[in-house]
């Protein structure tokens, strides 16, 4: 993985601000930014919580083998940029040309995702990604500036089900060895709703019934979860996860926390196995949107 996205020092009573490719990632009233660990439980909390899992356990879905997690690279503002051509979903992808150079790593596995942020502060990312002779084919494919709040537009997709960017919520190796993450991370469950909860805007679900999970359902690991015994990089993981809380944002193995494929221990990582999923609670964002 090629990446500097580096948070920054954190003063004692301040919170550092997470950049990616050297630019703040979103602005500071941003969603991803948002401390939920005051905000109401959520009503649907403890039904959402079972359906996903209540003795199920986290589990990081990233690790030191390098086909797990997901590879993320930076390119400076004067990448040259390659044409894409959507295959599945083009009525609701960024049109190209987009600057993610030919050499860029393909995510293992179905999903092939690739994840790109840029020095001109936006991310571009790929799903069901190919390389072409001259640019790269996608299933879906979205932009995102990192200096507004803007979200995609209501009911679209982006290289995640939820509609959301990818590279916001994953933990990162760089911000793990600076003692803080300072921002919301990503997981997936097994089973969502046919809704979604802003900043979420796109719907992959199998039921209407408001006892699963919608997409963008926001979750935080319950204050009277102790955190004693644990070290390193669960640690860090724990307490943002305290704080910052995650969001549902694919269909997939329940309770799996996204990261990137870095240089993980994979020791350290495994302590996230103890936490049940019964150890986690949905707060309320807002209104389920169809």
């Amino acid at each position: 993985m090629v990446v500097s996205c580096t948070s920054g020092p954190a003063r004692a009573g301040t919170t550092a601000v997470p950049r990616l490719a050297g630019c703040a990632l979103f602005p500071a009233t941003n969603a991803w930014r948002q401390d939920v660990s005051r905000l109401p439980v959520s009503r649907y909390s403890a039904a959402w919580v079972r359906s996903i899992g209540a003795t199920a356990h986290l589990h990081p879905d990233f690790g030191s083998n390098p086909s797990y997690g997901m590879p993320v690279k930076t390119v400076p503002t004067t990448q040259r940029r390659v044409p894409i051509r959507f295959t599945d979903y083009g009525d609701e992808s960024d049109p190209g040309p987009y600057p993610i150079p030919l050499t860029a790593r393909v995510e293992a596995g179905g999903d092939r995702h690739v994840l790109v942020a840029s020095a001109n502060c936006h991310l571009y990312e790929l799903y069901g990604a190919r390389r072409t002779a001259t640019g790269w084919s996608a299933a879906s494919g979205a932009v995102f500036d990192l200096r507004t709040n803007r979200l995609r537009p209501e009911g679209w997709t982006s290289a995640d089900a939820a509609g959301l960017p990818i590279l916001p919520g994953l933990v990162r190796l760089d911000e793990v060895r600076a003692g803080h993450i300072d921002h919301a991370l990503r997981f997936t469950v097994n089973r969502t709703q046919r809704g979604w909860i802003r900043p979420a805007t796109h719907q992959a679900g199998s039921t209407t019934s408001t006892s699963v999970p919608p997409m963008g359902a926001r979750f935080r690991l319950r204050a009277s979860f102790s955190l004693r015994g644990y070290h390193g990089a669960a640690l860090v993981i724990l307490r943002a996860l305290k704080k910052y809380g995650m969001f549902v944002a694919d269909n997939g193995s329940s309770w799996f926390l996204s990261g990137t494929s870095s240089p993980w221990n994979d020791t350290d990582l495994d302590q996230l196995k103890r936490v049940p999923g019964s150890a986690f609670e949905a707060v309320d964002t807002g209104a389920i949107r169809r």
